[in-house]
């Protein structure tokens, strides 16, 4: 019978994940690749709050989203009773910040964060309700070169993560025009859905007249010949629209980027106009879109803002790196260069200094800890994944040296304390 005063353990919140090593260094290798890339194509780091006010995602996303109305983890300011919000993505956070402090004031921005979003969905592989984005955005650029940029950009990543484009992802390409274009494309979607209103399901009657774009997006598969044939909104498509995604296509297609013109693509975030885009991949199933965004010329002014254009994009981040896992892509973070093996007893106070210059030449190195017979320690060393064991024995401390094993092939050398940089040097990654 158990024990009614034992202090039983607390348990996560279901689809918000821990993560320890090796898992963590399969995070911080593809960080490190993203943070590379960013600063190479003249990217800056900006950081936002998770938490802001409801009506910031409310305005912006759109009331009616499913994001809004059922995904969001919203709650009352216990101290002053405000509404807020755990963010469900991060670009309204970044125009938010950008308006409250002026940051377009001096020119355009190319920004770009890496932080947890929140969506209270059912958890499954690739979907969970604490997830992590990588978001980029460009502010204040009106032209289709920053959107083909963004979207090159993405491109630059895959290819250094070893995705084959058109195999393992594949872009898919579209404009939601303008307002008046979409209100004229409404009008006659309406009408050509509420003639077929008997093979809608549950999800789109209720749509029909609060977001009937968003109906196109359904993933009811007794709906798809239904949406196949509904008014497509490229043939609403005005002159400069169309100038400004062929603008965009010009520069793909200049680059030999394959795409295809998905006229049903949708996104779920009311901000959108002209161009959107996803990256798609056949691997994972249901969970096939990896990154995502578009233009959103008039978000700034939505919100508040002096009106400037926008375009950006969200990545997830599990589901990358659950695509990489699946095809054996990736690496983790950079293993351990040396173990030391420190005897009980010896003398911390020459050995901690010896360590401190290794690393201050550029070694990753970890000293045992807690004692235990050399034996438990060289265990020890071997499953760390070291390249070496640094064994400060009382003998070798005695003789001013240190005895260097290579894990590898087991072979040992005695390298003096003097001598220890320029063999760090010789050994370094």
């Amino acid at each position: 019978m158990s024990d009614p005063k034992k202090i039983q353990p607390l348990t996560g919140v279901k689809g918000m994940n821990d993560c320890f090593a090796p898992e963590s260094g399969r995070w911080e290798w593809l960080e490190g690749q993203m943070r590379g890339l960013l600063h190479a194509w003249g990217y800056s780091n900006i950081r936002v709050p998770v938490v802001e006010p409801l009506q910031l995602f409310v305005r912006g996303i759109g009331e009616v989203t499913d994001i809004v109305e059922k995904e969001m983890y919203a709650f009352e300011d216990k101290l002053n009773g405000d509404q807020l919000a755990l963010r469900p993505e991060i670009t309204a956070g970044i125009v938010r910040a950008v308006i409250e402090h002026s940051a377009l004031y001096n020119g355009p921005l190319r920004v770009w964060s890496i932080g947890p979003v929140f969506r209270h969905e059912r958890p499954q592989k690739g979907r969970y309700r604490q997830f992590h984005q990588l978001d980029v955005e460009c502010l204040g650029y009106p032209g289709p070169d920053v959107d083909a940029e963004l979207i090159l950009l993405t491109r630059a990543l895959w290819q250094r993560l070893g995705l084959k484009e058109g195999e393992d992802i594949h872009l898919e390409l579209n404009s939601l025009g303008e307002p008046a274009e979409r209100a004229a494309h409404r009008a006659a979607l309406v009408s050509y859905l509420q003639q077929h209103e008997a093979q809608l399901d549950e999800d789109a009657r209720r749509r029909l007249h609060s977001n009937p774009l968003r109906v196109l997006d359904t993933k009811n598969p007794t709906m798809q010949a239904l949406v196949d044939a509904a008014p497509k909104l490229l043939d609403f498509l005005g002159p400069e629209s169309i100038a400004h995604l062929d603008g965009v296509r010009a520069v793909l297609d200049a680059a030999g980027l394959s795409y295809t013109l998905n006229p049903r693509m949708v996104r779920g975030l009311d901000y959108y106009n002209r161009t959107v885009f996803e990256w798609v991949t056949p691997h994972l199933g249901s969970q096939a879109t990896v990154c995502g965004g578009g233009r959103y010329d008039g978000l700034i002014a939505q919100l508040g803002g002096k009106p400037a254009p926008g375009i950006g994009f969200g990545l997830g981040m599990e589901r990358l790196l659950l695509l990489l896992e699946t095809l054996q892509l990736g690496q983790g973070a950079v293993a351990l260069d040396a173990y030391a093996v420190v005897p009980d007893g010896a003398p911390l106070g020459t050995v901690l200094p010896l360590l401190a210059g290794l690393r201050a030449k550029g070694l990753a190195v970890q000293m045992h800890a807690g004692g235990g017979s050399m034996k438990s320690q060289f265990k020890r060393a071997d499953g760390s994944g070291a390249r070496f064991a640094l064994v400060f024995g009382a003998d070798e401390l005695a003789r001013g040296e240190v005895n260097v094993k290579n894990l590898a092939d087991g072979s040992q050398q005695a390298v003096s304390f003097s001598a220890l940089a320029a063999w760090a040097a010789s050994v370094a990654p």
